[in-house]
């Protein structure tokens, strides 16, 4: 049964690679249309599932963070079609981005081999602004462009199933889509581990041991969830092995300046604008000109795949006002990437593992810009390679740092998987992390940007 269960789940994440390998090499213009269906279908579907509002008499600041608010068990669902793996999804107190207190989706898939005793939070990289893209609608059977990303990565999961982990896949973006909040992502990672080893339909508990794995904007929240651990949620600080990042990002005023009128990436640019301003509530529409308020309307509640490729050679200063041309002269802006800028949260105190891509010029984004160099086309690797080494400077854990000079960001996950697994395989079994201190190549200085005059 477990042999069969595993083949039909492996056969329908082919399935996903297939489809979604289709859906992403259609032309912009039908790639714009079908993005647009899908960004209007998944907030009625939203509205339409009461699983994910809270509706308890007690307020939620009231609660502590990882409280279970409700449980559901369903089958795990790939490209809208049911396997026979069985996903038990919880929602959840935890914090958003401003401190307020919010509920959140986590989805646990047990281990048909394991004990419940080792398990892996792992982070996705949905990258949306829409809600209903997230990982947890994906396997209830929601199906939209945007969301096709969560069925890509069940490749991921089946051999951390096969190995005996249980998988912990939290909505890291929380209800809002408040993407590339990198302390958000955070704390819905870590209450998500709370809430998984409270629930007794996980079948996990307090000894239960975690390691954290991300790629892109799953680094994003893994590599946040690592360094905010000890101080937002020690105890399950305590129980990690270790955490395992690729294509990270550290200081997202170097990537805006990396991704800067690149041909693929440039997209990201509002999208991240977008983000910002939701998550910590902030207005840059009197920043923006007619075009930029018109890019943030249109890419509102889009997805990467609304924004990848789709607007080759976009700048800042595109869509700014004049005075606006230097995103520092953005007080508010200045003070957002900021907040989100790794390099100022605090060292991980557990082993880490990092991969970076370099050959950025495959997808390209040519340019490497003074003090920010190249990536891997959207992450810049001068900043991987300085949080490594600011990791070595000033913890006391391991850290090992991987460079690959001739794969771009989409070319790296190949090789960094299998990797990263081996790589947790090791810490849950107690060998002794590797280390590349002393080794790491210098990168890119990390401190806060600072505001700029209005010209």
């Amino acid at each position: 049964m477990r042999t069969c269960t595993s083949r039909l789940l492996a056969a329908a994440v082919t399935a996903a690679l297939a489809a979604t390998a289709t859906a992403v090499t259609v032309g912009p213009a039908a790639a714009a249309t079908a993005g647009a269906a899908a960004t209007a279908a998944p907030r009625s579907a939203a509205a339409s599932d009461p699983f994910y509002a809270y509706d308890g008499s007690t307020p939620l600041a009231s609660l502590t963070p990882g409280t279970v608010l409700k449980t559901r068990t369903l089958p795990y669902h790939v490209l809208g079609l049911p396997t026979p793996v069985t996903a038990v999804q919880l929602l959840y107190r935890t914090t958003d981005a401003q401190g307020r207190p919010s509920a959140n989706v986590t989805t646990v898939v047990r281990s048909l081999t394991g004990d419940g005793g080792k398990a892996v939070s792992y982070q996705s990289f949905y990258d949306s602004l829409d809600p209903g893209d997230g990982p947890s609608r994906a396997v209830a059977g929601d199906l939209s462009l945007g969301g096709a990303i969560p069925n890509i990565e069940a490749v991921f999961l089946v051999p951390l199933l096969a190995q005996g982990y249980n998988v912990v896949i939290p909505d890291t973006e929380g209800q809002n889509a408040d993407f590339a909040a990198g302390p958000e992502y955070a704390t819905n990672t870590l209450d998500s581990i709370r809430a998984a080893t409270r629930s007794p339909a996980t079948g996990m508990g307090p000894d239960t041991r975690f390691g954290l794995m991300g790629y892109s904007g799953g680094a994003v929240a893994t590599g946040w969830a690592a360094a905010l651990a000890p101080g937002y949620a020690p105890e399950v600080n305590a129980k990690l092995v270790g955490y395992t990042v690729g294509g990270l990002l550290v200081d997202p005023a170097h990537n805006l300046g990396y991704v800067d009128g690149s041909l693929a990436w440039s997209g990201i640019i509002p999208l991240s604008v977008i983000g910002v301003s939701r998550s910590l509530g902030i207005d840059l529409m009197p920043y923006l000109n007619d075009y930029g308020r018109s890019l943030y309307q249109r890419l509102e509640h889009g997805s990467i795949v609304d924004a990848l490729g789709h607007y080759p050679g976009l700048t800042w200063k595109a869509m700014a006002k004049p005075q606006y041309a230097d995103p520092n002269s953005v007080p508010p802006f200045v003070d957002a990437i900021n907040r989100n800028n790794l390099g100022s949260a605090p060292t991980p105190t557990v082993p880490g593992a990092m991969a970076q891509g370099n050959g950025g010029f495959l997808e390209g984004t040519f340019a490497g810009p003074a003090g920010i160099g190249t990536g891997d086309g959207v992450m810049v690797a001068g900043d991987v390679r300085a949080l490594a080494r600011q990791y070595c400077a000033t913890g006391t854990s391991p850290v090992s740092y991987q460079q690959y000079d001739l794969l771009s960001h989409f070319g790296v996950p190949v090789v960094w998987a299998p990797q990263a697994l081996a790589w947790l395989d090791d810490r849950f079994a107690g060998r002794p992390a590797p280390s590349d201190c002393g080794h790491i190549p210098p990168g890119n200085p990390l401190t806060p940007q600072q505001p700029t005059p209005t010209h």
